[in-house]
């Protein structure tokens, strides 16, 4: 019997490579990105839907980005657009700590609890015939290389994020994975992460996602 896994999520489920200089965008491969290596480990009666968008928020439309950063739209197209899906997993909230935003721990919880709002509504788990979530609280930003002026102050912020989404997902009866644990963002811009992070994460969530 097939299953279907659905990444939502910003550059680092899409698979951005540590950022070097401005205006230099790379991307791993598929066997590096890490839901790719999540649904190798799942098995080949898995498919997978990636959607991850850089520079997507969990609930700000974004002045320079655009308007369409704002994760909630974008969570309500990918669910309608496929399926039906078993699991689907949320990581966002890095790009919420930006400067910009001005937002503390508990307003991007919010935005994240808005996300799951989503994912759980009778309409939407109803278009599924019923899918399990699993909400992954992204490692902590670190204040360094080129675009560290985007994310000033944001690092405190990050890092106060882990409990706040276990006990969203604890209220709301769905699976938590804290990324952090098992891995971190590269020194090289202190938001992405290297090729080993992501085998490691994929690894991570296929065991997560295999437990719900």
């Amino acid at each position: 019997m097939a299953h279907t896994l659905l990444c939502f999520g910003d550059s680092n489920t899409h698979g951005t490579q540590p950022i070097t200089g401005q205006g230099v965008r790379a991307r791993y491969d598929g066997k590096t990105r890490w839901p790719r290596v999540a649904r190798a480990a799942l098995g080949p009666e898995w498919d997978l839907v990636e959607e991850g968008l850089p520079g997507r928020t969990a609930q700000f439309e974004d002045p320079i980005m655009g308007a369409f950063m704002d994760g909630r739209p974008g969570l309500r197209i990918a669910l309608q657009s496929h399926g039906p899906i078993d699991v689907l997993t949320l990581m966002l909230g890095t790009n919420d700590v930006k400067t910009r935003f001005g937002a503390t721990a508990e307003k991007v919880t919010a935005g994240i609890a808005g996300l799951i709002d989503i994912a759980l509504s009778d309409d939407m788990q109803a278009r599924h015939e019923g899918f399990k979530t699993l909400l992954i609280c992204p490692p902590p930003v670190k204040e360094v290389g080129p675009i560290s002026g985007e994310f000033f102050g944001g690092r405190d912020v990050s890092v106060a994020l882990s409990s706040l989404y276990a006990d969203l997902a604890t209220a709301r009866g769905i699976g938590f994975l804290d990324a952090g644990q098992f891995v971190g963002v590269s020194d090289l811009d202190g938001v992405h992460y290297e090729a080993d992070a992501h085998v490691k994460l994929g690894q991570v969530v296929a065991k997560a996602v295999e437990s719900l």
